[in-house]
C-alpha cells in the first residue's frame, strides 16, 4: 500500500477511500477522451471530510481533482497529475427546500433533476436545465456554471447561486453569501467560485435561489427553407417582444441525419428547424401562443407543430433530444464544440461552419440556444484516435476558435475551459486578463493543488 494510501485511511473511513482498479478505472476519465489515473480515490462524505483531505494534500503538496458526477465535456476533473481524486457524488442529500426563503440548500453530489424534482412538488422552479440534467451534479453545474436551453429567459447557474459553503485549498472552511436574495457584503466570492472548474475552491454546499414554478408551458415547432429564415424568425420574435423560455434551432446537416434515423416522415420539411417554447399564466401562455404562431406563419415557416400542454411539449423536445442520437447513429465521432456568438451573427457562423466543411472534409453539424447565440458546433470526425485524422480535426478546431474570438464570440459557454480548450485560453482572455486569473490561482491556491495541469498551467 502507498504512504498516501495509508495516510488518507487515518483521515477518513477507511472504506470511503480506495485504490481498486475499478474505482480507479472510473475517475480516470470523464466524457471527453483524455483520461489518467489519480493514485487514490476518496469518497467524500462530509465538509469536516474534504477538510482534512485539504489540509494533508496542502501540507504535502499533493494534487486534488474534486469530481462530481463526471458528466462534463472538456476533461474537467481528469486528473493528469495524479493525486488524489476527490468525490463529492456520495454528498447527494437536498437538506432543505424553502418556499418562504425562497431557496434550496443542497449538497454538491444532488443530482440536478432531483433538485428540479423537489422543487416542484412544493410549486416552486430550479429553472437551470443542462441537457445532462438526469446525471449531472449541482456541484458540477457550480464549477463550470452550467446553463442549457432555458437560459435565454432564466440565465445560468450563477444566476440561482445566493450562498455556498467552500473548503478552500489549505483545508479551511469558508462560507460566502448566504439566504439573501441580496447581498452586496464584499467582494462577490460566491460568483467567484461559479466557473471556477474545481481550482479555486471546493464547494461542499450550497444555498440556491428557486422561483415560483410557471402554470403552464406551450411550444412550437416551425420548419424553414434554410438556416437564414430561422435565424431571421429569432430576430423577428424577440423584436415583437416575446421572451421565450427557449429558442432553439437546427441546422441541415443534422435535420439530414435525423431524418437518416428517425424517418423522412418524422421530420417535417426545410433545412432548419426552430422550437420555440413559452410559460407562464394559462390565458397568457395561450393568447401569446396565437400570436406567436402567426408571427411564424408571416415569417414564412413552412409547417408549425404546435404543443398547447406539457405532454405535447415533450413530444418536441424529444425530437430536440433525438437529433443528438441522430448524429451518434452516422457512427461518426461528435466533437461537441459549445461556442458561443452574438446572436446577429449566427448566420455567419454557419455559413463559416459549411465553409469549414467544404475546405476540411469534415461534416459540421450545428444546432442549440439561438436565443444566446450559444451553438453548438459539431464537428463530425470518422475515427478521432487515428493520429493523422485527430490532427485535421484539432487543425480545424483551432479553425473554427479563431473565427469565433475574431467574431466577439466565445469558445465556450456552458461546458469550460478544462483540458480541451486549454489551448486557446490565452487568445480567448488577452494577456492581462489572463495573468489577473493566474494571480487570483496564486492567491487562493498558493501551492497549486486544486485541479492542476489545466488552463491556467503553462
Amino acid at each position: 500500500m502507498s504512504k498516501l494510501y495509508q495516510d488518507l485511511c487515518q483521515l477518513v473511513p477507511v472504506e470511503h477511500v480506495s485504490i481498486s482498479e475499478n474505482d480507479i478505472d472510473v475517475h480516470r476519465i470523464d466524457k471527453w477522451y483524455a483520461s489518467a489515473d489519480p493514485d487514490v480515490v476518496v469518497f467524500a462524505q462530509t465538509t469536516e471530510q474534504v477538510a482534512a483531505v485539504m489540509c494533508y494534500a496542502n501540507k504535502h503538496e499533493v494534487p486534488v481533482y474534486t469530481r462530481g458526477a463526471g458528466v462534463g465535456y472538456v476533461g474537467g476533473c481528469v486528473p493528469v497529475r495524479g493525486g488524489i481524486a476527490l468525490s463529492v457524488a456520495q454528498m447527494n442529500k437536498i437538506l432543505e427546500v424553502n418556499t418562504g426563503d425562497g431557496v434550496a440548500v443542497v449538497q454538491p453530489g444532488v443530482i440536478t433533476g432531483h433538485l428540479q424534482e423537489a422543487a416542484r412538488e412544493k410549486g416552486w422552479y430550479y429553472p437551470p436545465d443542462p441537457a445532462s440534467l438526469k446525471e449531472c451534479s449541482i456541484g458540477g453545474n457550480i464549477a463550470t456554471n452550467a446553463g442549457g436551453p432555458r437560459c435565454l429567459k432564466y440565465g445560468v447557474t450563477k444566476q440561482y447561486v445566493l450562498g455556498l459553503e467552500v473548503v478552500t485549498a489549505t483545508g479551511e472552511i469558508m462560507r460566502v453569501g448566504g439566504r439573501c436574495h441580496k447581498n452586496k457584503t464584499g467582494f462577490d466570492l460566491t460568483t467567484l467560485m461559479c466557473g471556477s472548474e474545481g481550482m479555486l475552491g471546493i464547494v461542499t454546499e450550497g444555498t440556491l435561489r428557486i422561483i415560483p414554478h410557471p402554470e403552464t408551458r406551450a411550444m412550437l415547432g416551425a420548419s424553414f427553407i434554410d438556416f437564414s429564415a430561422a435565424a431571421a424568425a429569432v430576430q423577428a420574435i424577440l423584436d415583437a417582444g416575446i421572451l421565450p423560455s427557449a429558442l432553439e434551432i437546427t441546422d441541415a446537416f443534422t435535420l439530414a441525419a435525423a431524418r437518416d434515423y428517425l424517418g423522412e416522415e418524422n421530420l417535417p420539411p426545410g433545412d432548419a428547424y426552430l422550437m420555440v417554447e413559452i410559460d407562464g399564466r394559462v390565458g397568457s401562455v395561450k393568447s401569446e401562443l396565437e400570436g406567436l404562431k402567426m408571427l411564424l406563419e408571416d415569417l414564412g415557416a413552412l409547417r408549425i407543430n404546435e404543443a398547447a400542454d406539457e405532454a405535447a411539449c415533450e413530444q418536441i423536445w424529444q425530437l430536440r433530444r433525438d437529433f443528438s442520437y441522430s448524429l451518434k447513429h452516422t457512427g461518426l465521432t461528435k466533437l461537441n464544440e459549445d461556442i458561443v456568438v452574438p446572436r446577429s451573427k449566427l448566420v455567419d457562423l454557419v455559413n463559416f461552419a459549411r465553409q469549414l466543411q467544404q475546405d476540411t472534409g469534415i461534416s459540421v453539424a450545428c444546432f442549440g440556444h439561438a436565443g444566446d447565440g450559444n451553438i453548438h458546433t459539431n464537428l463530425m470526425v470518422e475515427d478521432y484516435s487515428d493520429p493523422v485524422i485527430k490532427a485535421k480535426a484539432d487543425a480545424a478546431v483551432d479553425k473554427l476558435f479563431t473565427w469565433v474570438l475574431e467574431h466577439d464570440g466565445a469558445i465556450t459557454g456552458e461546458h469550460g475551459v478544462g483540458l480541451a480548450k486549454k489551448p486557446w485560453i490565452k487568445q480567448a482572455l488577452g494577456p492581462v486578463s489572463y495573468a489577473m486569473h493566474q494571480q487570483i490561482k496564486t492567491a487562493l491556491d498558493p501551492k497549486g493543488i486544486l485541479n492542476p495541469g489545466k488552463f491556467l498551467d503553462e
